[in-house]
């Protein structure tokens, strides 16, 4: 995430759908990662500048670490001998997960495209959908409801799986470099 730094990686609606599921949609998230990237570190700093409950600052952090994300070294304090979590975020961790997502989203498309591509389909009236083959095998009568099964083209559907693809590609372009 090079180019993607300090508050404007929340601004990436990319880094606030990763952040958003490692969290379980809390956005209390943001503003704890926005302490930590304007060299907040500590649990106690971050709950003091957020005013977030350090029990809930420790929970997104924790699951931060858990994913992967956020890091935390920890010291004990010399005047009241308690321990001190300092935490840092990993950005390029981020980026990774993004990349990864889009990887993963990328190949599911491939996939579909060519399964829409490589096959003809017939359709009941109550959208029933079968291979050429299901529905010869079935006399072209949908066997879930009993109607004839008509030719379906799936040249939208195919058109529709290309601009899902293409709509992901600049966003990962941006978020990896």
């Amino acid at each position: 995430m090079n180019n993607i730094r300090g508050k404007n990686l929340l601004s990436d609606p990319n880094v606030q759908e990763i952040l958003l599921d490692i969290t379980d949609d809390d956005e209390r998230s943001f503003p704890i990662i926005e302490c930590i990237l304007k060299g907040k570190t500590n649990d106690l700093e971050i709950a003091e500048e957020t005013e977030i409950k350090l029990n809930t600052v420790r929970k997104v952090l924790y699951k931060l670490y858990d994913a992967g994300i956020a890091t935390y070294k920890k010291s004990n304090d010399p005047e009241t001998h308690k321990f001190i979590y300092s935490w840092k975020f990993d950005q390029d961790k981020v980026s990774d997960i993004i990349n990864e997502k889009y990887d993963k989203f990328s190949e599911e498309i491939d996939k579909s495209i060519e399964y829409e591509e490589g096959n003809m389909f017939f359709a009941c009236n109550s959208n029933h959908r079968y291979k050429f083959e299901e529905a010869t095998e079935n006399n072209f009568i949908c066997p879930k409801c009993g109607e004839s099964l008509e030719f379906q083209d799936n040249a939208a559907i195919i058109t529709e799986l290309l601009r899902k693809k293409d709509e992901r590609i600049p966003s990962k372009r941006s978020a990896g470099k």
